[in-house]
């Protein structure tokens, strides 16, 4: 079950982003639930690999490099979404990233 509301939670907190910001649009809630498990995927098989790949550049920024990886991670689930997801640029990943890791907190602290 905590695997389902973990899922919601971040659909939730897609779609909220999403509405938020302009550079980012998600076609419904259907599609925001897909990117929930596509971004979720991807952070449990490709994440990890690039971590161990930029280890070095990660420890000359202090662990700031992070944020780049999860910004590569929200444009290839865009990339992969089509029209359903879609990111306009980098700095929208950013943003998208930042927002939503906030959200998705305040959704968990909530429930």
């Amino acid at each position: 079950m905590s695997l389902i509301l973990q899922i919601l939670i971040s659909s939730v907190a897609v779609y909220f982003t999403a509405w938020l910001l302009p550079g980012i649009s998600v076609k419904s809630f259907g599609s925001s639930i897909i990117v929930a498990i596509v971004l979720g995927l991807l952070n449990t098989l490709l994440k990890p690999v690039l971590q161990f790949l930029s280890f070095p550049i990660t420890i000359l920024t202090l662990g700031l490099f992070l944020l780049v990886i999860n910004t590569v991670i929200i444009l290839i689930a865009s990339a992969i979404m089509g029209n359903s997801f879609h990111v306009k640029n980098f700095w929208w990943a950013l943003l998208f990233s930042i927002v939503m890791s906030i959200v998705a907190s305040v959704l968990e602290s909530i429930l």
